[in-house]
């Protein structure tokens, strides 16, 4: 999974990926490193259980999801070039800005 981590962050950047995709990965990527989860971790097994079930499935789902060209290019790519370096702050403020986008679209229907 650590492998496919650094191809997913190089197909995400891939301009022949689809946009659907490229969704589907921003998705998986800010739930995976989100603090807030579906199931609270603090729920004995089952809290656990959702981020070894959904974070796995939705990348072999984006995985699917992208054409084979360009998962062997970015594939091929990620073996020639050290190992990406990806700013955590701009993640963070990514996952933050969908939260609230979220929150508010919550509070906005009450």
């Amino acid at each position: 999974m650590k492998a496919n981590l650094g191809v997913l962050y190089l197909v995400f950047k891939h301009n022949r990926t689809p946009w659907y995709a490229k969704a589907l990965i921003g998705i998986v990527i800010s739930y995976a490193l989100s603090p807030i989860d579906l199931i609270p971790d603090f729920i004995p097994i089952l809290g656990y259980l959702d981020d070894l079930i959904l974070v796995p499935g939705g990348i072999a789902l984006a995985i699917k999801l992208i054409p084979d060209d360009v998962i062997a290019e970015c594939r091929e790519k990620q073996k020639i070039q050290p190992a990406f370096k990806m700013n955590g702050i701009y993640a963070g403020i990514v996952i933050i800005a969908i939260w609230l986008i979220l929150l508010y679209l919550i509070v906005k229907q009450i």
